[in-house]
């Protein structure tokens, strides 16, 4: 299983899905976690305002060289495009990531600059991790160059931050649908799976902690 990145733009008249399969699943991945933002009035220590902030950040690995090794004929669309482009169709792929796209029902007359919003992202990490995020971060080192000068082996480091529900409230069209069920579905996911986590010896701790009213 591989890897994913899709994301929904208008095109046609119709959302045109922009998916970036992984050629090489990422060997490792940090995912770090943020304390909520604190609230701002009462006594209580423990208050806070929404939920933790969540990133991802991992390298990419982007290589056409057996693409190029096909056999001429039949040839098929992956050795046509490295033979083309090298990598770069792939990595285009992934820069417009970062690119605004236009707000579905905004714009009007009177606005001077265009309304648009940088696109929500849905990253597929298997079954069990479908979250939308937005791309923070693409830094790309291209490494080895076709007679055209296209790229042919790369490396992508990037960096996402998972978008929580009341941020997808501001996401348009119909990627907002798709991406608040992904977030709540990865969401109890994530809750069975830290239940199920209760029968692994829990009981033996549990065991030591003391007694919630004293003398029982």
């Amino acid at each position: 299983m591989k890897g994913a990145f899709v994301e929904f733009k208008a095109g046609f008249g119709a959302s045109v899905p922009n998916v970036v399969i992984f050629q090489f699943n990422p060997e490792t991945m940090r995912h770090s976690w943020s304390q909520p933002t604190p609230a701002t009035s009462g006594s209580n220590p423990l208050a806070v305002q929404g939920l933790p902030g969540e990133t991802f950040s991992f390298l990419l690995k982007l290589d056409c060289t057996d693409a190029l090794a096909e056999p001429e004929a039949p040839p098929t669309l992956a050795g046509i495009d490295a033979r083309a482009n090298g990598v770069y169709s792939r990595l285009a792929a992934l820069e417009l990531l970062l690119f605004p796209v236009p707000l579905e029902g905004g714009g009007g007359s009177d606005r001077a600059v265009p309304a648009g919003q940088v696109p929500t992202v849905l990253f597929v990490w298997g079954k069990g991790r479908i979250v939308p995020v937005r791309v923070t971060s693409l830094a790309i080192t291209e490494q080895l160059y076709d007679t055209a000068l296209n790229p042919t082996h790369a490396e992508a480091q990037i960096e996402l931050r998972v978008l929580t529900t009341q941020e997808l409230d501001s996401v348009t069209g119909a990627l907002k649908t798709v991406a608040q069920g992904a977030y709540e579905y990865t969401r109890r996911k994530r809750e069975a799976l830290a239940i199920a986590n209760l029968g692994n010896s829990a009981a033996s701790i549990i065991a030591l902690l003391p007694s919630p009213i004293p003398g029982q």
